[in-house]
């Protein structure tokens, strides 16, 4: 996969004029899933400080029932309270893991800041034991950085 060939498609995407918010974001999970053949599921969490909580926002693929997530608990809960990448090469290895379902393999959380506070993730499961790479990070920063200036 060339992240840098997606990078336009990325900026164009979220530079609609005439799509709101979420449907820029539900329209970006679509490209990544389409265009990322081991992102089997993307979707953005978005963080209620007050609550120490994490709430569902626009996603591609199968239906979750994480709705709301705890800050500390599992991956995107552990992003929202350290604030850095969480790469999970193989989920079944990880203690404090929320399972989504069987078919999920690994996941990767990078956390959306805007304006040096973390409001939220990007978060992106696998079908594929250990698909994530240094370049997914980097990728995936690059989205949010773009994403961020929605908000």
């Amino acid at each position: 996969m060339n992240f840098e060939n997606l990078k336009p498609q990325v900026i164009a995407l979220l530079s609609e004029a005439n799509a709101e918010r979420d449907i820029k974001l539900k329209n970006l999970c679509q490209l990544l899933t389409d265009n990322v053949d081991y992102y089997n599921w993307v979707g953005f969490y978005f963080a209620n400080h007050e609550n120490k909580t994490l709430h569902l926002g626009p996603y591609v693929g199968a239906e979750t029932d994480h709705i709301v997530i705890p800050f500390g608990k599992g991956i995107c809960g552990q992003v929202a309270e350290s604030n850095q990448n969480f790469v999970v090469p193989d989920v079944t290895a990880q203690d404090n893991y929320i399972a989504c379902s069987f078919t999920v393999k690994s996941e990767i959380v990078v956390p959306l800041f805007v304006n040096g506070k973390n409001i939220g993730q990007i978060d992106i499961d696998s079908h594929v034991i250990d698909p994530f790479t240094e370049a997914d990070e980097r990728f995936l920063e690059f989205v949010n950085q773009e994403v961020a200036k929605l908000f």
